[in-house]
């Protein structure tokens, strides 16, 4: 049997609208890599990351889910054991961030009720096609207490800040409640 090369094991999921760059934000903190050529997530992909927080080696297991609706059921089975959820909006679609309010009830109807939750508002680069102002992603997460950070997966803005402080986040969790998701 192989030895565990980890300490914890931390299941994360993203969240959103189809084509708001989830599996970009991915691709760019796994492999710190951007790709152009974009193809729809078909139902569920997965990357693995290993971190070092706190003198503890944390296999981040990041699950990347399929935004469009016909892959809704799919979807809802992998919140349970969810540890971690960024719900990622696209800065220059209006429609993903109204969005926001339906995924959030997702994540009360499917997951744990103690899952860390974090905001992103993907594609900052592009700030001349921006229709949803920063202030907007902020007032949303304050109201449901989650974090928030604009990201670009291209430019690679705030991306494994976001994924770092999600991972603090759960970790400082599970130690002071020696909780066990």
């Amino acid at each position: 049997m192989a030895k565990k090369t980890y300490d914890l094991l931390f299941k994360l999921l993203l969240i959103g609208d189809s084509g708001v760059g989830k599996t970009c934000v991915l691709f760019r903190f796994s492999d710190d890599a951007f790709n152009t050529t974009f193809i729809s997530t078909i139902g569920i992909d997965f990357k693995i990351k290993t971190v070092e927080l706190q003198g503890k080696k944390i296999k981040l297991q990041i699950w990347d889910t399929a935004g469009q609706e016909r892959f809704h059921t799919i979807t809802t089975s992998y919140y349970r054991g969810a540890m971690g959820i960024m719900l990622v909006y696209d800065i220059t679609n209006a429609k993903s961030f109204e969005n926001i309010s339906k995924w959030l009830r997702n994540i009360d109807e499917h997951a744990n009720e103690d899952v860390e939750r974090m905001l992103l508002g993907n594609k900052c680069d592009m700030e001349d096609k921006r229709v949803v102002p920063k202030a907007k992603g902020e007032q949303i997460a304050r109201e449901h207490g989650i974090r928030f950070f604009e990201t670009s997966a291209k430019a690679n803005i705030n991306i494994e800040k976001a994924f770092l402080t999600l991972a603090e986040d759960i970790l400082r969790k599970v130690h002071v409640s020696g909780h066990k998701f």
